[in-house]
Parts: C-alpha cells; structure tokens; sequence
C-alpha cells in the first residue's frame, strides 16, 4: 500500500532523538532502500522516511529457491540476513517439500550446527551449540516443545523455518542458550492457488497433503487458506508405527488501507508405537542388532495433541511507523504407556523390561505487543523498536512407572508381557509466567555502519508442586525475579555492496529449581554469547553465505555441592565454554543450479562442576550439503537432479562412569524430479543411497542406542492448479 511521504519537522527530529538516547540500537540496510531524496528549491535536501519495506517482503513460495533475502527471527521486525549480527539459517519451502521433511526435527537432522537426538520422527530432541531448544515461535510467539511430549511441530502449515542459533535474551529472557526457531506460517494468497500431494515408499511410509487458498470476497479484503496433511512415518523396525496429522486454517482480513486482521488454527496429532533403541553389554560397548529388532511390547502406544490459536492485528503509520499486536494460546494433551530396555545386556543376553507411562496437559498463552519506527539522524535512516511481551506455561502430568521382567534379547517376542495396569506414582504440576518490556535501536551514524543495542527489562515467577500420588507427600517450590535487565549490542559493517562484517553481544538467564543446603534456590543460571562473522550476499540476494565465530559461557549450573552424585544440596558451581566456527551458504550459484550447504566446529570445556553430558553429544564436526541442478532446455527441461550428504564426526555418552560412543558417519541422498505436465510432477528419492551401515545417536547402556535407517525409496507426486 503506498502511503504519502512526509519529511520530518525538527520538532519530530527532536523527540526522536530524545527516545533514541534512552533506547539502545536494531539491523538495517534495507530501509536505506526505502528512502527517497527530494530536492526543494527554498530547502535544504531532506530525507523522507517511507517505512521498512520488508514487511512486505513476499512469502519463499512466492520467491521460490533455497534463500530469502531477510528474516525476522531474534531481531522483531523483518532485516535482511546482513543485517542481522548473529547466525541466522532459514529453511524455505522448496527446500522443505524437495527433502520431503515431515516434522521439524526431520529437517534438524539435515542442518549443519544442529544436533537431533534420534527418536520417532516428531518426538526428537534438537540441541544448538550444545544446548536444547525447548520452546519454538510461531511468528515470534513462543511456546513450549518438549520430546517427551511429542510437541515438535509438522512442517506443512509454515512458508518457511527461520533458525538462529546462540541466546536470545532480548525478547526471551528466560529462554535456552540454543536461540530461537520462529516458524513463520503460510498466508493466504490474493489470487486463488491449491496443490495435491502424495508420496509412497520403503516399510509403508507415506504422505498426503491438500493446500487450498485465495480470496473470499469479489474484492479480495478477505482470503483464506486451509492445509491439511497425513504422514506416516513407520521405520524399518517391526512395530514401529508414527501416523502423524495436520490440518491449519487462517483468514486475512483487510480492515482497512493501513490495518489488517490474522487468524490461524493449527491443530496437529500424533499417534505412535514408540521404539526406544537398544542396549548396550555392560561395558557400554554398542551390539550389533538386526535394523528390524524391536525390543519393544505390541501395546506401546502414544498419543499427542496439540492446538495452536494465533490472532495478529497490524497497523501501518503514516509516519513510516508499524504496529503490531499478537496473541497465541496453546493447548497440549499427551499421554503414553510403553515398554523398553532397562538395564545392559548381560552376558547370556537377559535384560530387564520395564515400563512408563504419563498423562500430560499444558496451556500455554504468550502476548507480544511491539511499534517500529524508522527516523533520519545525520542524512541516514535509522530504525527503533519498543514493545511488551508476556507468557505464561500451565503444566501438569502424571508419571508411572513398572518393572516388567528379565528377558532374553535373542528369544525376545513383543508379546512377552501383558499390558500392566499401571498405577500413576507422581504428580507434577508448575505455572511459569514472564513479562518483559523491550528495546532496540539500530543507529546509523553513516550508511555503511550499523551500531546496533538494546535492553530487556523482565519479571519472572514459577511455582511447581510434585505429589506422591501413593503417600500424599507435596514438596513445592518457588522461583522469582523481578526488573532482571538483559543488555544487547552488535554492530554491521558494510565492507562494500556484497559483504558485511558484523560482532555481537548477547546474554539469557535461566531460572532453576534446585536448592543449596540452606533450602534457599540455586541463582538463575546465566549466559552470554560472543559472535563475529562476515556475511555476503550475491545477486541480487539470490545466493547468501556466512562465516561466524563464537564464544558462548554459562554460569550458575546447579552441581552437587561436594562433587558427588546423588547429593540433595547444590551450589551455583558449574561453568562452561563453547566455542566454535560455522560456514554456510545457500540460494542459486547459476539459474539452474541451487545449492545450500553448512560446516559446524563447536569444542567444549568444562570449566567448574560436573561435565554436562549434553555437550559431549554434540560432535566436533558436522558438515551437511545439499544441490540441486535443473534443466533449462531440451526434451528433458525442468529434469531437476538433487545430490546430498549429511556428515558428523565421533560421539558419545557418559553416565555413571560407562561412556557409550559410536564412530562418525556421513550419508548420501539423492532425487530426481521432472514435470509431465506443468502442473503435475513425479519424483523419486533415495536415502542413504550407499547403504551405509552406522549409529545415529548414543544412549546410555540400557536404552536411546539408535541405529540409522538403512538405504530407502520414496515415489511421489505433486499436482499444482
């Protein structure tokens, strides 16, 4: 929508200069683009301020390839990926559909930096610079994502995944060192357009997705979109079933030429028989086990329910300003009960069998209100935002637990043990509220420099009750902390019109429930982020690339307060340091040509108290490409070939003195696509094209050892109208 520029007054220079120096700073390049010059014949040349144009930037649907010009991840409002002084991956949607990927940690496997701890496609963890990610944001509205609860998101309602890695303490204090995953929905388009999918392959899998959108009235002020899919994500393990579902409805309506209304309803389920690993022998040496073992019961079952509500008002000023006012209110409902491996493998091969199970609800509401504004200050256009924010995360389970038996591993059968009738022992129940207030600013003294700050102000308090449902016993616990102030700085230096080179600060706090022997609760655990780097972008923003250095330290990790595990009293005594280097590039080297592709260095050192063993999880090395070349001519244009491998150095897992390790691996994929028709596309995907026989991830002796999936075959089809 065009709005009528208006030059600034020294009135409104002043105010905005007094705001800016009790602000601190934000990423911009791009609003320099939004700036126009007009030449007066009384006045001196003066600077109209437009806007930042890049809320209007077009969906990667609508722009197609593996990039994105900008992103709005860890930064508010939307900045081109130079701008952003820390390491930021997105995911589009052709790359999401050409891997076939079906819930995020599907995609987290594939992503150089990132580690996903196998389990059931759905029911991963995905951990970042050694730390999980244990929330995602839905168009920057947080929530919680848990493994064990099976609320990793599916992928078919969102355009694109947006990954940044390291703290985010700006606009999530509380949140982990990993950073943030702001999935970013798919709207609803001004002219109509839909698409059928399906896929079958290796072991039953398969997948069917019906996309449907455009306007609803003659005028188009209000269009719709609906997404609805089913996957079925069964392994090479015999039991082993994962049906997952999806369906998403959203509604965009024009209130007026400057404000808009956005709603979504995301409502996902999940239905598995779960498959927990193998065991290990006794001195945690791995067993060669056949890919289709389960040592699983024929009753394991989960169950996970998930609903998503998101409601977005935006406002555009005709000063150039843009406001914006969201709600999300989650729901989550889990419950399982099933069978694994409890203990190692003892010589004549008997391990014990047991059981779990849980009954699990969670609400969770998160309210973010935020207005940007662009200024001019010293013949360039600077950017501040102010906002508020607000969470809140109900919880509440029920655990239970069995022990079945000892079984033999080489006479096992699923149908050894009837399904107990088990008996919750616990309960759990906590409420975690945050509310914060906001502000960034970035000012840019001449157009090639950027310095960019902010400040977080926030009050947290939690509270959480466990039970013990057979004695009636509550131990509760409390936590509080009130104007808890997180600083931001960086700076983008722009080395010539290609080229930038950017330095960051960061910091998060982590509230902890463990207490010392005073009965008085552990200092939230705090940490802090160093980042330098220099990114490029190529082409008109066709092709983007990235190397980063980092720093990350964290302090206040409650250990055992004499060193000794089992202990009931803690102290604030664990440190740590990680650092690392990262590569990464992504978009078209040709115009047929498409490539995206990372490296990860990352070292840990324990600096005070016990070695976290999350971090020796993490391999040295990760490296991760994938390319795609595309036929431009002849009987066989639109051909597309596609090439790829996923690559990890040596792992492994230390728990009671036994560590678990498995050897580094890397892994071929490969595809090929070609349009019978312009609407209509056939494909064939091949994992793990060369067979390669290796170890996924690492457990301890008596569980969570996965073995990779052996070499698989997906056939598919798309129909675009």
């Amino acid at each position: 929508m065009d709005r009528t520029p208006r030059t600034l007054s020294l009135g409104q220079r002043s105010r905005r200069l007094l705001l800016a120096g009790l602000l601190a700073p934000f990423p911009l390049s791009a609003l320099a683009q939004s700036v126009s010059v007009q030449n007066e014949p009384v006045e001196l040349e003066s600077i109209t301020v437009e806007g930042n144009r890049l809320y209007d930037m077009p969906s990667s649907e609508q722009t197609g390839g593996y990039t994105v010009q900008a992103a709005t991840v860890g930064t508010k409002t939307p900045a081109e990926l130079r701008d952003i002084p820390q390491s930021i991956t997105v995911y589009t949607d052709d790359y999401i559909r050409d891997r076939q990927f079906v819930n995020l940690d599907d995609l987290a496997k594939y992503t150089a930096g990132l580690r996903t701890l196998t389990n059931d496609s759905g029911r991963s963890s995905i951990y970042a610079r050694g730390y999980e990610y244990d929330e995602f944001n839905i168009d920057g509205l947080p929530a919680p994502m848990a493994s064990i609860h099976g609320t990793v998101p599916s992928l078919s309602p969102f355009d694109r995944v947006e990954i940044m890695r390291g703290p985010s303490g700006l606009f999530s204090s509380t949140s982990e060192m990993g950073g943030v995953v702001n999935m970013v929905r798919k709207r609803p388009t001004s002219e109509f357009q839909g698409s059928l999918t399906g896929r079958y392959g290796s072991w039953d899998q398969n997948y069917l997705e019906a996309d449907l959108s455009g306007p609803l009235d003659e005028a188009g002020h209000i269009r719709g979109r609906a997404v609805i899919s089913r996957a079925d994500s069964n392994g090479e393990v015999d039991y082993n079933e994962n049906t997952s579902e999806s369906f998403y409805g959203a509604l965009d309506i024009d209130l007026s030429d400057t404000t808009s209304l956005s709603l979504g309803l995301i409502h996902q389920s999940k239905n598995i028989a779960p498959h927990n690993g193998y065991p290990t022998n006794a001195a945690g040496n791995l067993l060669d086990w056949s890919h289709s073992t389960y040592l699983g019961a024929d009753w394991n079952d989960f169950n996970g329910r998930t609903t998503d509500a998101i409601a977005e008002l935006t406002h555009r000023f005709d000063t150039g300003g843009y406001g914006r006012l969201a709600v999300r209110a989650s729901t989550r409902d889990t419950d399982y009960l099933y069978a694994y491996t409890g203990s190692a493998v003892a010589a004549n091969g008997n391990t014990r069998m047991v059981a779990a199970g849980r009954d699990f609800q969670q609400d969770a509401l998160a309210v973010d209100a935020s207005y940007s504004q662009p200024f001019e200050l010293l013949g360039q256009v600077s950017e501040f935002v102010v906002g508020s924010d607000f969470k809140r995360y109900d919880s509440d389970y029920r655990n239970g637990s069995a022990v079945l038996g000892t079984v033999n591993i080489f006479g096992y059968q699923p149908t050894r043990f009837a399904k107990p009738d088990l008996s919750y022992s616990t309960r759990v129940s906590s409420d975690d509220q945050e509310a914060g207030l906001y502000a960034k600013l970035t000012f840019r003294p001449i157009e090639r420099l950027a310095l960019i700050g902010g400040a977080r102000v926030s009050w947290y308090e939690g509270d959480a009750t466990s039970t013990n449902l057979k004695t009636g016993v509550e131990a509760s616990d409390e936590q509080h902390e009130n104007g808890h102030v997180t600083p931001y700085g960086g700076v983008v230096f722009d080395l010539d019109d290609r080229h930038s080179l950017y330095a960051s600060y960061s910091q998060v706090f982590k509230p902890q429930s463990e207490t010392d022997a005073n009965g008085q609760l552990i200092e939230p655990r705090e940490g802090e982020q160093y980042e330098v780097g220099v990114k490029g972008s190529y082409y008109g923003s066709d092709l983007n690339a990235r190397i980063t250095a980092f720093q990350l330290t964290d302090e206040n990790r409650a250990t055992d307060a004499d060193g000794l595990s089992g202990t009931a009293d803690y102290a604030a005594a664990g440190k740590a340091r990680i650092r690392g280097g990262e590569f990464e590039v992504s978009g078209y080297l040709t115009p047929q040509w498409e490539l995206i592709a990372g490296y990860t260095y990352m070292e840990t050192d324990n600096l005070a108290g016990d070695d976290n063993v999350l971090f020796v999880l993490m391999p040295t090395h990760q490296a991760s490409l994938w390319s795609k070349y595309t036929l431009a001519d002849g009987a066989l244009r639109g051909l597309a070939l596609g090439a790829g491998i996923s690559a990890m150095s040596d792992f492994s897992y230390e728990r009671q003195g036994i560590t678990v390790s498995a050897p580094g691996y890397a892994v071929v994929d490969a595809k090929v696509s070609f349009p019978i028709t312009e609407q209509l596309t056939a494909t064939l995907d091949v994992n793990n094209l060369l067979d390669r026989d290796y170890v996924s991830r690492v457990g301890s002796t008596s569980t969570f050892n996965f073995q990779g999936p052996s070499r698989n075959f997906t056939i598919g089809a798309r129909y675009e109208f």
